[in-house]
């Protein structure tokens, strides 16, 4: 597995750091993902793993749960204060509260332990195509985004005017989110899921779709996943803005 890189040179394999204190656990998914062509860097506790993921760039990080000295949740929030890079949590128990306190830190989704290698694949490759969604912010200064217009400035490049909705601005060609013309960072869910609603204002998207169109499951996932990310997208864009309507799903007011 690897990733594009400019210029058009040999594409770089993608890394992932994988924080896991059970070390039967963190050899044999390592094994397993560099058989996939993945490059895994991991820890066993998650202070190392916090060290791990500021001392370099990884494209994925996996992070178990429980762990010693910083459990998962903690440092999935401290990823969070500065980065938007995909998180993918694993729970031994599959406990709600620990599903629910993974994906309220920012994690992306989840797969409970133990977990097929086909499986814990599947959702890697699901997670990092969420990734082509990443903010302009993120990207070198060689981008297209580079010449994307905010708010105010005027020229839509490609001629793709930004959508609006109220003090929301969305501009589709360089991934960027305004809100009372101040940045918004997202997530790449975040951001997928956003363009989601936007590409259908006024329209009540169900759970079920949410989760094949945005999380790419070619299954029924939990909708736990979608219920947490809309909350989290909430916080960032405005309560108001994303309507629950009971019993069916969600929808963008316009």
């Amino acid at each position: 597995m690897s990733v594009p890189v400019a210029g058009g040179s040999t594409p770089a394999p993608v890394t992932i750091l994988l924080v896991e204190d059970d070390e039967v656990i963190r050899r044999s998914v390592t094994m397993a993902l560099e058989r996939y062509g993945y490059r895994v860097t991991s820890a066993g506790d998650g202070l190392t793993g916090l060290e791990l993921f500021r001392e370099g760039r990884h494209d994925l990080l996996l992070l178990d749960v429980m762990l010693p000295g910083l459990d998962g949740i903690g440092l999935c929030r401290r990823i969070r204060e500065t980065s938007t890079d995909p998180v993918l949590m694993m729970s031994a128990r599959g406990d709600a509260l620990d599903v629910v306190s993974g994906l309220e830190a920012g994690a992306d989704d989840y797969v409970v332990k133990p977990v097929d290698t086909a499986v814990l694949v599947a959702r890697i490759r699901s997670l990092l195509r969420r990734t082509t969604f990443a903010p302009a912010a993120s990207r070198g200064p060689s981008d297209a985004s580079d010449t994307a217009g905010r708010p105010g400035e005027g020229g839509h490049p490609g001629g793709q005017a930004p959508l609006v909705f109220g003090d929301l601005t969305i501009n589709t060609a360089g991934l960027e989110v305004f809100v009372a013309d101040r940045p918004v960072a997202l997530a790449p869910t975040e951001l997928r899921l956003l363009l989601e609603f936007a590409a259908n204002p006024g329209i009540v998207l169900d759970r079920q779709l949410l989760l094949r169109n945005v999380w790419d499951y070619g299954w029924d996932g939990d909708s736990r996943v979608v219920d947490l990310c809309v909350q989290r997208l909430r916080k960032k864009i405005g309560a108001e803005r994303i309507q629950t309507v009971r019993g069916f799903g969600y929808k963008l007011r316009r």
